[in-house]
């Protein structure tokens, strides 16, 4: 259940110099969900979600953006419904996709169980470890981050649950603090949803979750599931939930019903402050450049003086009439 996976950030750029109040972020994870793929067809590529849905072009564009942006991504983290029916070569083409990325980037990867997985082939394919049926509950070490990756899939089922011996687990993992405190990645996330059909699968019985994580050194809950991006706050922690790279939950879709569109897909990048941790949504795709200040005019910024700095750019410019 535990492995440490070392990072590098081989391909990132160097971090600009501190110009506010806070140092740099300790850790960046990049935070994907929901990625539904399906086996191949005849023609040997991935089959349509839905007949509608390429489901293998978005985690392209994802892992080609954040290639392309070049942060010093510590950890790529999913958070479940990796494959929307569990096949095992459906595993093995979004494998093949990711970890090439994060190997070019020096990331780790870590995955985590949803309720359309299936735990054999999720082992055998994503993990490359021996097959059984039990919980996928792993820790991995970021650079003194720890990762907990804890499955809350039920098989035969879509709702939501942690067993007694998952809790017994998990409250031993967090008995010892580590250096940089604890990341807790799970699918079902453990906040209010105003979609009503989406509540039968919620995950259940969360006040026995949250005895375990209470005065804990978990710093921010990592969740899937909804389709779409929401926030929260559970015991005490925050909770920040992934949309979908596949397609995405309307949540402002006209009541009693639950629809999901062809767009909107994006992902969270999660970077992890001494005294916080901030998450910020990053939509998939390519948009109009209305505006940008190039790495030049960031190099000019860094060489004035604090009060330059603000007269420079913060500072009104009065703009001229009509």
């Amino acid at each position: 259940m535990t492995g440490t996976t070392p990072t590098d950030g081989q391909n990132a750029a160097p971090p600009p110099a501190q110009m506010g109040q806070y140092r740099p972020a300790s850790h960046l994870i990049a935070h994907l969900s929901d990625t539904h793929f399906l086996g191949t067809g005849p023609d040997g590529s991935g089959r349509l979600l839905y007949d509608a849905v390429d489901t293998d072009s978005t985690v392209h564009r994802a892992m080609a953006q954040l290639e392309a942006s070049g942060l010093a991504i510590d950890a790529l983290v999913f958070t479940g419904d990796i494959a929307d029916r569990g096949e095992p070569d459906a595993y093995r083409r979004v494998r093949d996709i990711v970890e090439a990325s994060a190997a070019r980037m020096g990331a780790a990867l870590v995955w985590v169980m949803g309720n359309h997985d299936e735990r054999a082939a999720f082992r055998t394919e994503l993990l490359r470890v021996e097959a059984h049926d039990g919980p996928v509950d792993r820790v991995i070490d970021v650079n003194g981050l720890r990762v907990i990756s804890l499955d809350t899939s039920v098989p035969g089922y879509h709702h939501g649950e942690v067993t007694a011996d998952q809790l017994a687990w998990l409250r031993d993992v967090l008995s010892e603090p580590a250096e940089h405190g604890s990341l807790l990645a799970l699918h079902h996330p453990p906040v209010p949803t105003a979609l009503p059909l989406m509540t039968i699968l919620e995950l259940r019985d969360q006040a026995a979750l949250a005895e375990v994580l209470v005065g804990s050194d978990v710093r921010a809950i990592l969740g899937g599931h909804l389709h779409h991006a929401t926030t929260g706050l559970f015991a005490g922690i925050p909770v920040s939930v992934a949309a979908a790279t596949c397609y995405t939950i309307d949540a402002a879709a006209p009541p009693r019903q639950l629809t999901g569109v062809g767009g909107g897909q994006s992902i969270n990048l999660v970077h992890v402050y001494a005294d916080q941790v901030v998450h910020s949504n990053v939509p998939l795709g390519a948009f109009d450049v209305v505006t940008r200040f190039d790495p030049a005019y960031l190099d000019r910024m860094e060489a004035l003086s604090p009060t330059d700095r603000l007269a420079a750019f913060s500072r009104h410019v009065a703009q001229p009439a009509g």
